[in-house]
């Protein structure tokens, strides 16, 4: 540990820094000639904004991904979201494996932080199961998307596709080659439960799904994996029961001609703000009930150690449970024959305090910088905000009209989303500073 504490940067910061320097790459090489369509120009600020939203797995783009990209340009950004997704500390972790050398103890504590790991002990064999099954999800996606891609574009087009879109379908990124997102594919139920399908195994988490292939052998799940798994099933039925009544009449899925392909296209309005970033009718024309219960999603997000933003289905679940226990008057936060640790409860609810802090700020410097249009209200930046810090990658249309001012404020918030609000805020106020060996006395404060 001692090698560790010599180093001059902290672990939050060399996770920060990490995360820059691959964005900073990435936009480098869409500013290159060659990645951008002939006759067309990128300028320096979109290319840093792409990079931005792929690398840190969002979508929000000021550019049309298919109209202005060439395959060079596609492929980078599926690069910085393969990157993105995963951490670039599991690339590292990769590269040492490949060359046949172990990670040194500064490597090992770093992947520990960017997965969320509870200890150094889990790194080898979590390492083991991110890279293989991430690898092994996508590949089967791009398998049962060809089915569906090649007869529609033929096999060198449909095959470039499938791995396109199954990438950024398991790695929650919003990104598409279609120009509308999911909008023409309304009709086709087998695309949106195919991608519905690689969203929710993205958005798991690792550590979740560790546990349930290793159920076979040890015939028990942790915590974490119950009330992440609890949850998201929670989040997913009552979304879909919910969209089904507010957008009942879903007049903008022409295609949802019989009932199978409304509960597709149902379904897949609550998944998607999972931090999935696809969208399969525009948001601008949803009820405004339904755009309420996007953007909660959005601000909800997926499973902590997955590829998914937001504040993390765990901390919802956890703060849920803590407010039930007070208001029943018990003492302890319990959960499957299991009592929460304090630390827990603290982190859950300071995630939630700080996260509501960045949006509100956030929203005012928008509200002040960007032209709202005359059919819509706050809730036109409000959406935009909460999408890019869960790294959903939804928008109603604000995104490719953002200035200067706004596209900053947006990169920032993917940033935060996708890196973590503890990791950044443990960066900028270099919480490394030590401990005072002295505490006050303690005293009592009304509450509500």
């Amino acid at each position: 540990m001692s090698k560790i504490q010599q180093h001059r940067l902290s672990l939050p910061k060399i996770l920060t820094l990490g995360f820059l320097v691959i964005i900073i790459i990435g936009s480098l090489l869409l500013k290159l000639p060659v990645a951008t369509q002939a006759g067309l120009t990128t300028k320096y600020s979109d290319a840093f904004f792409t990079a931005t939203s792929a690398t840190c797995v969002t979508g929000l783009t000021t550019l049309n991904t298919a109209a202005h990209w060439t395959i060079f340009g596609q492929l980078v950004i599926m690069i910085l979201v393969e990157i993105g997704g995963l951490g670039f500390m599991t690339f590292t972790v990769l590269l040492f494996s490949m060359l046949r050398r172990q990670p040194n103890l500064t490597t090992r504590v770093l992947v520990k932080e960017s997965l969320n790991l509870e200890s150094l002990a889990d790194v080898k064999t979590v390492m083991k199961y991110v890279i293989s099954l991430s690898l092994a999800i996508q590949a089967l996606g791009v398998g049962i998307l060809m089915f569906d891609f090649i007869p529609r574009y033929g096999w060198l087009k449909g095959s470039y596709f499938s791995v396109f879109h199954s990438v950024m379908a398991f790695c929650n990124a919003g990104f598409d080659l279609f120009g509308n997102s999911l909008e023409s594919f309304s009709n086709d139920p087998y695309l949106i439960f195919v991608l519905s399908l690689l969203i929710i195994a993205g958005g798991l988490g690792f550590l979740v799904w560790r546990d349930v292939l290793l159920w076979h052998k040890k015939h028990q799940i942790s915590l974490h994996t119950k009330i992440a798994l609890s949850t998201t099933a929670t989040l997913l039925v009552g979304a879909t029961v919910i969209f089904w009544v507010t957008e009942s009449q879903l007049q903008q899925l022409k295609g949802a001609a019989n009932g199978w392909a409304r509960f597709v296209d149902t379904f897949f309005l609550a998944v998607a703000p999972r931090t999935a970033g696809l969208d399969v009718m525009p948001y601008s024309k949803m009820t405004m009930a339904g755009i309420v219960l996007t953007m909660v999603l959005m601000f909800i997000g997926g499973t902590s150690g997955s590829t998914a933003g937001g504040i993390k289905t765990t901390t919802i679940g956890i703060l849920w449970l803590q407010s039930w226990a007070v208001l029943r008057g018990d003492e302890d936060v319990e959960f499957a024959h299991r009592r929460f640790t304090q630390n827990n409860v603290f982190r859950a609810a300071m995630l939630i305090f700080v996260a509501a802090i960045i949006v509100v700020i956030a929203v005012m410097i928008l509200a002040a910088t960007e032209a709202v249009p005359k059919q819509f209200g706050l809730e036109y930046i409000v959406f935009e905000v909460l999408s890019a810090f869960g790294t959903a990658g939804m928008t109603m249309g604000l995104t490719p009209n953002l200035t200067l001012i706004g596209k900053i404020i947006i990169m920032v918030l993917m940033f935060i989303g996708r890196v973590g609000i503890f990791t950044v805020m443990f960066t900028v106020l270099n919480s490394d500073h030590p401990q005072k060996r002295y505490r006050y006395v303690e005293e009592g404060v009304m509450i509500g």
